[in-house]
């Protein structure tokens, strides 16, 4: 019960919670042990719109055929039960190094679902499975500096880890007091534009969907992430690694998979992604990776093993973002008064070959990864 007690205490307040150990984080890598994957129903793709502590997010990451790298992204935070804020965000990454990015967030009004929870609207602001399942629509004209006009349609299945995709949190495993869920569409084609001030652009190309759910404070959740999407001509590898902090045992947490159009190859959380080296960043202290490897590892529907690796140096980075000058106010009050929490992401994008082995079969092909580091306490 005391256990519990600091918890609530360490939501409302913003404090730093105290150490649980590692038995206080029931893995999604458990379930994955006798379920590796689980494929994507309609039904999975449903807002859980808590009504306590929670951020809540759908995110389109976009490959363009001409090259451009760009997301839009629906938040739903919630603070403590105590209020509800809603934003939508846009980014377009040039990846020339000199035209700067394009970077679009907005506050929602009148934001609602429908009465399945698998729609979202706002002002201005629609964003909409099809009656099939298997695309989204996102329309925005709440910014006019990007106005979204975007088609997301799945090539592949769609898939969660385990048996719901989540990891929870808590100290009794029966009724744990959080969790973290991803859900991934990792090979997707994309139609439609985005018009800025500087005109109109078509992205056509490759895209990538993630629904999230953190079901507590974010930074109580995860001291680290590594995100990972990589697109090449008839692969999709995509994977999304959290580090918690000591206060859940510094546990590492790995959901991933490597696909090819109507098929998943392997998914699961045997996965890994390792900085191997560090250039860091003296603005701040923070460890910014030079050069990085992403493992995984699983098996085939028919039981053949299967091995893929992405490695190489990053290079220039497309963007370092300081968190908190850039979100709103709601998201500072959740992080704010947490000594050490500076939270800064660092954004990355390039061609790298994919390697894959699956059984005897030894595949390489080229294609783009874009990487995401983030560090927060």
């Amino acid at each position: 019960m005391m256990n519990w007690a600091k918890q609530q205490l360490a939501n409302v307040a913003g404090t730093q919670e105290p150490i649980y150990g590692p038995h206080a984080i029931q893995s999604v890598a458990k379930q994955a042990e006798a379920t590796p994957y689980t494929e994507l129903g309609k039904e999975d793709l449903r807002w859980v719109a808590m009504d306590s502590t929670c951020v809540e997010s759908q995110q389109f990451y976009m490959m363009a055929d001409s090259g451009l790298v760009g997301m839009v992204q629906v938040i739903y935070s919630n603070v403590a039960g105590i209020r509800t804020t809603c934003q939508f965000n846009t980014k377009i990454f040039y990846r020339d190094h000199k035209t700067p990015n394009l970077w679009s967030s907005n506050p929602l009004d009148n934001y609602g679902f429908d009465d399945q929870k698998l729609n979202f609207y706002a002002d201005n602001l629609a964003v909409t499975l099809s009656e099939d399942g298997t695309s989204y629509s996102v329309k925005s004209a709440n910014n006019d500096n990007s106005i979204v006009n975007l088609t997301i349609t799945r090539t592949s299945p769609g898939f969660q880890v385990g048996k719901d995709g989540k990891s929870y949190f808590g100290t009794d495993p029966k009724d744990p007091w959080g969790s973290m869920r991803h859900a991934f569409w990792p090979r997707c084609t994309v139609e439609g534009t985005i018009v800025t001030k500087a005109g109109e652009l078509d992205w056509k190309g490759r895209g990538f969907f993630s629904h999230a759910l953190q079901g507590m404070k974010p930074h109580h959740a995860a001291a680290k992430w590594d995100f990972v999407d990589f697109q090449s001509p008839n692969y999709s590898a995509v994977m999304m690694e959290y580090t918690t902090p000591p206060s859940y045992g510094s546990t590492i947490v790995n959901v991933g998979g490597l696909v090819r159009d109507n098929e998943i190859i392997c998914a699961g959380s045997s996965n890994s992604a390792t900085h191997t080296e560090v250039k860091g960043d003296p603005e701040n202290d923070w460890p910014e990776p030079g050069a990085v490897k992403f493992l995984w590892s699983g098996k085939t529907k028919d039981g053949k093993d299967v091995s893929a690796s992405l490695a190489g140096s990053l290079g220039q980075r497309l963007d370092k973002i300081d968190v908190m000058a850039e979100v709103p106010g709601f998201v500072k009050k959740i992080v704010g008064g947490v000594a050490g929490t500076k939270p800064y992401i660092y954004q990355y994008a390039l061609p790298l070959v994919l390697k894959i082995k699956i059984g005897d079969e030894e595949i390489e092909e080229k294609g783009t990864l874009f990487s995401e580091a983030t560090f927060i306490s």
